[in-house]
């Protein structure tokens, strides 16, 4: 088991290189690259975009400059383009942000997919399972954009509080016990129109995987024995019909990054999403790559993650 998580770690290792390299490489070629520097600026002198150029190494070799971004990177030293920040405390910044709201819209799609995907599938061809469906193939189809200003102009019309922004303006001066409700609360609209998709998508997988679990053989044994109904379904068939959630599981770390951006921009919210979407349209390579990067990284441990879970819940794989 020890040498398996070591030659994983190192294959994951050596991809994460050669990511790096084609993302580096891609910046490069997409239109207006990283090496010309604006200089519709009156106030940019020749000089000036000179200092820039040489400050970012921008007249060097590509293999150079990824050389320099990756020390940069490790060193903390990287900066922005924009504005000459460090790009680190910046992305970690926007990070603590999206960090509740992924978290809130991650616990709300798998504490309720799961007993509305069961349910559908035990009471197969029902009124139930029906509504169910025809309600999550709406949430699929309906833009979550449009069902977020929806809700904006809802909530707006008919409880008169703001859900734009994470804090209510003029909070500042509150009593913290105020601050912390007003945060919960700017909270908690972003959250319900982030993760309505992922119910509805996630829901029908699981009634997928249900109704294919409980037509096998040992479920049947297991209502021939006398079994009552709770036990055969949770016991017997949730736990075989949960395997393939266990990949599922290990893709929502890359969700940290871009899994909420248009929501982050309908409700004003300074995630890391909207971060790398201000970047690209700035131009501000440092913080593209930098999180193109630790997407990677991210993307990398969630399917590792997943490998050790897979020979956590299945003794056959631990066994090979």
């Amino acid at each position: 088991m020890l040498s398996y998580i070591l030659r994983n770690l190192l294959q994951r290792c050596v991809l994460l290189f050669i990511v790096s390299i084609i993302a580096h490489s891609v910046v490069h070629l997409a239109p207006g690259k990283p090496s010309e520097v604006d200089p519709s600026n009156p106030r940019m002198q020749q000089e000036d975009i000179a200092k820039i150029r040489a400050a970012f190494h921008l007249d060097d070799p590509i293999h150079l400059q990824y050389a320099y971004w990756m020390r940069d990177l490790f060193t903390g030293e990287l900066k922005s383009f924009k504005d000459s920040q460090p790009v680190l405390p910046k992305i970690w910044e926007r990070f603590l942000n999206s960090l509740p709201l992924f978290i809130c819209a991650t616990l709300i799609v798998w504490t309720l997919s799961f007993p509305t995907g069961i349910q559908a599938a035990i009471r197969r061809g029902s009124l139930y399972d029906r509504g169910s469906t025809f309600i999550a193939y709406a949430l699929i189809s309906i833009p979550g954009f449009f069902l977020s200003y929806l809700m904006i102009l809802w909530v707006v019309d008919w409880f008169g509080v703001p859900v734009i922004g994470m804090r209510t303006f003029g909070m500042e001066d509150a009593h913290p016990l105020y601050q912390s409700m007003d945060r919960i609360w700017h909270l908690v609209i972003p959250s319900i129109m982030s993760a309505l998709a992922g119910i509805a998508v996630l829901s029908r997988y699981v009634r997928s995987q249900m109704l294919e679990v409980i037509s096998q053989d040992y479920v049947r044994t297991a209502r021939a024995k006398g079994l009552d109904e709770d036990t055969v379904i949770y016991h017997h068939a949730l736990r075989n019909a949960l395997l393939p959630f266990v990949t599922l599981f290990g893709f929502l770390l890359p969700g940290l990054i871009g899994g909420s951006v248009i929501f982050e921009y309908i409700f004003a919210w300074p995630g890391l999403g909207r971060l790398g979407y201000e970047a690209i349209l700035a131009r501000d390579f440092p913080v593209i790559l930098t999180i193109n990067f630790i997407a990677a990284a991210l993307t990398l441990a969630g399917t590792f993650l997943s490998d050790l879970l897979y020979a956590v819940v299945d003794p056959r794989i631990r066994l090979e």
